[in-house]
Order: structure tokens, then sequence, then C-alpha cells
């Protein structure tokens, strides 16, 4: 099979063997994939738990067909078609844990959406949700909303009832854009006041809900930009892993300030990401209501490419990679 490997930072296409699958395994064969930025950290020297070993595959979200099942897999067929997250799924067949996968019907989500839909519904809905304790009515702020995810949790912020939504960005092409995905107010955090517009437009009080995308030398003043009481949700800190934290503020404000990601999760705690996301937000999905923009679509063995693009932040939503099987059953690549 055709896999996209790393080996000391670089990627390469090779020719590998199919994997074995264990107990509460399934063997997909892979049609789509979705890019993420941990795949993008990844290769940049960071961890995110893809299958090591001689030949590390990367890739943390896929969508095809099961076509072997492991001994304890229960709930699943072959033939079921399942949008998948795990790791080491750039690639023509890939392994999932039984558990980290849901069927969809492909007659009412494309395979696109199934590569990539799962990923950011699971994060967002766990970051709004789960850890920002959100009710109807609230204001939520997505720091750093004009990536795949964060165009989601405009979408499930607007879809779940938020009054407000707000969503930021440095690049005001990309900005304008926002409103057409649900947000509210649009918050240029290239200008120097870009907080006191997050207050005004929240009668001085900030929102109820921040999920930070970007972190660093951001956090006083998204501290600042939430209510007494509000709840900070960190998902991502592509402003910086570290940062003057003004403590005193943190404790004027009374904040909740919550760190939440995929990575120390065991399976059946990501289970339970999955079950309450979707529980919640599938019937938005099905309606139209939440999905994802699809910037581009690129075969496997152009992966390289992909991630140029990525890096080079010139994108506006997701990009997906597909597999020969994705042309083979007559899908559209452009």
């Amino acid at each position: 099979m055709i896999a996209v490997t790393l080996s000391n930072n670089e990627l390469e296409i090779k020719e590998l063997p199919v994997p074995q699958i264990k107990p509460d395994q399934v063997l997909i064969k892979v049609y789509t994939c979705g890019l993420n930025r941990s795949d993008l950290l990844e290769t940049q020297g960071q961890s995110f738990g893809h299958a090591g070993g001689e030949h590390k595959i990367i890739g943390g979200e896929f969508a095809g067909e099961i076509v072997e099942l492991g001994k304890s897999v229960n709930n699943f067929n072959i033939g079921d078609k399942v949008m998948c997250r795990g790791g080491s799924g750039w690639a023509e067949y890939a392994v999932a844990n039984f558990k980290r996968i849901v069927k969809f019907d492909t007659d009412k989500i494309s395979w696109e959406q199934g590569a990539s839909i799962q990923g950011s519904l699971q994060t967002m809905h766990d970051a709004i949700v789960t850890n920002g304790k959100f009710v109807k009515g609230q204001t939520v702020f997505i720091q750093g909303a004009t990536s795949g995810v964060g165009l989601i949790g405009l979408q499930i912020a607007k879809s779940l009832g938020a009054s407000k939504v707000l969503g930021s960005s440095t690049n005001k092409t990309k900005l304008n854009k926002l409103k057409e995905y649900g947000a509210d107010v649009l918050v240029d955090t290239s200008s120097d006041d870009w907080l006191d517009y997050v207050l005004k437009a929240t009668n001085g009080e900030g929102v109820d809900i921040l999920v930070d995308m970007l972190s660093g030398d951001y956090v006083n003043k998204n501290m600042e930009a939430t209510k007494i009481h509000g709840h900070v949700v960190n998902i991502g800190r592509l402003a910086g892993m570290s940062g003057n934290f003004n403590y005193d503020l943190h404790a004027k404000k009374r904040l909740h300030y919550v760190g939440t990601t995929g990575r120390t999760r065991s399976i059946d705690e990501n289970a339970m990401v999955a079950t309450l996301a979707n529980k919640d937000l599938w019937g938005s999905v099905l309606a139209g209501k939440i999905k994802h923009v699809i910037y581009a679509k690129m075969h496997l063995t152009k992966a390289k490419e992909a991630l140029e693009i990525m890096n080079k932040n010139s994108h506006f939503g997701k990009i997906i990679l597909f597999t020969d099987e994705f042309i083979n059953q007559d899908n559209k690549v452009n």
C-alpha cells in the first residue's frame, strides 16, 4: 500500500505492507484523509501518537470502508463506511480502534466531510459544551476562527443558541468571510484595540466562553476579554507554547481557565467525547447547519504540498487528501 511516512522530520511516500489489526481494531480501506494542524506540527518535531517504528505513518483523521474486523469488535460489519480518528491514517489502508470510529451514510455525508468533520466536531463540542459549560443564550468567542476547526466552532455556537458569536483573525480577507459561518462580531486581532472592541460588543463585560487556539502572549488579553466567572478553554498554541500569565488578573476575574487535548485521553475517554458531540450535533450536521468548508482536495501522494499550504496559512477551511479508491468510486476531485 502507499503511505505517507515521516523520518527525521522528512516526509516520504512509501510502499508498505498492509497493517495487521489487533482484536479491538478494524482495518479500513481509506478513501479520504483530513489535514489538521497536529499533522503539520508532527512534521516539525512534535509527537501526536502516530504509529512509530521504522516507517512512521502520519495522519490523525480519515474515512473509508471496513474490510476486516478484529475478534473483539462489535456493532460494526465489513463494508460499513466509517469516519475514523486516531493515528497513521494517511495511507491506502489504516487501522483504527472500533471505539474511535463512527458509521455514516455516504448518500447524506460526502467523503470529504467524512474525513474531516468528526475531529472538529468533537474538539469544539468538548471545548464549548463539556469544558466551557455552555448554556443557551451565552456569548462565545472563537479566538482564531478562520481555521477549519474554528469555522466549525462558530457554527456549533450558533447552532446551540449562543446569543452572540465572536470570531477573530489577523487576516482581513478571511475575517470578512466569518459572518457566513455564524459570527455576529468580527474581531481583527491585528489591531491593537481588539480587546476594547470585544468589550464594547459585550456591554463591557466580556464573553461567557472564549475558545483559545492562539495562547502565547494573547493569554492575558483573552482573560480580560472574558467576563467574571467565565470560561477560557485552551485548545491550541498557534501564537506560542508559553507566555507571561497574569495570575492576579486570573484571580480577579475568577475565571475557569481550562486546557484540553485528546493526546492524554484513554480510548474510552475519547469515545465519550465522540458520543457526547454526536448526540448533540449530528442532527445539525445532517441538516447542513454544521459543515466544513473544503478548500482543496489533493491526492495522497501530494501530502507534502498540502502541508506546505497549511504552513503558509494561505487556506480557508479544510484540505483533504484522497486515495485512488476515492477516484474509483466516481468521486469528483475538483
